[in-house]
């Protein structure tokens, strides 16, 4: 069955370009203009997947990104945030807001067609869970709670990323370049030695009291990962 996408786009011109273009790679593409006829459209389509555009008339894309995650029968489905804003603010205000992807303008059809086919082909059922555990750590999506044990961890939006990257792949070591991308996009200039500095964070907020060990593992040259011996 081919894939479903929604385009909340008021930019008439891109709308058409970006609509023939994925209709060209046999997606079934849905569009419109206005953020008040947004939600509507997520509740009649049902999309597998929604590109939506950060400045939008009357209800803003971060607004309609809130709606949708908001609802339990939306909140899972992928979205790729469009915006001319290029800050890294604005970039982690998005994924703050449950964006899972995010691509600044102006940008290219064969890019924005790329990031959607990764983004559908990494879906897997453990991405709908609503909270993800690995041995006594817990990270519920819904409420953006993370527990270690009975004890609630307090985690900034990006160190909640990167632990909702690692639980979703225990074991599977994440080089930095990896994470940076997942993190950050590819757009703006973001150095390895950022990552070690959140990973660090993540660490120190996950180990605060505790003399169990370390649940993630630095691997020498390649990157980070679950520690799956870790109990």
């Amino acid at each position: 069955m081919n894939k479903k996408v929604l385009l909340i786009e008021d930019d008439k011109d891109l709308q058409e370009i970006v609509s023939y273009n994925f209709s060209k790679e046999g997606f079934v593409i849905n569009s419109c203009l206005d953020g008040e006829d947004a939600m509507e459209m997520v509740k009649n389509e049902n999309p597998d997947l929604i590109i939506l555009d950060w400045m939008l008339p009357n209800v803003s894309g971060v607004e309609i990104l809130r709606q949708i995650r908001s609802i339990k029968k939306y909140r899972k489905i992928p979205v790729i945030m469009l915006t001319a804003k290029n800050e890294e603010t604005d970039r982690l205000k998005a994924f703050d807001g449950g964006a899972d992807d995010y691509i600044s303008k102006p940008f290219s059809n064969a890019e924005l067609i790329a990031r959607s086919k990764a983004i559908l082909r990494r879906i897997k059922p453990e991405d709908f869970a609503d909270s993800l555990n690995f041995h006594d750590i817990e990270l519920n999506r819904d409420t953006k709670r993370v527990f270690r044990g009975k004890k609630e961890i307090k985690l900034g939006p990006v160190e909640f990323k990167l632990l909702e990257v690692f639980l979703m792949r225990p074991g599977q070591v994440f080089s930095r370049e990896q994470l940076l991308d997942k993190i950050w996009g590819n757009e703006i200039y973001v150095e390895d030695r950022t990552v070690d500095v959140h990973v660090g964070r993540l660490r120190r907020a996950l180990n605060r009291g505790k003399a169990k060990k370390d649940p993630i593992r630095t691997v020498r040259s390649s990157g980070y990962s679950l520690n799956e011996k870790y109990s």
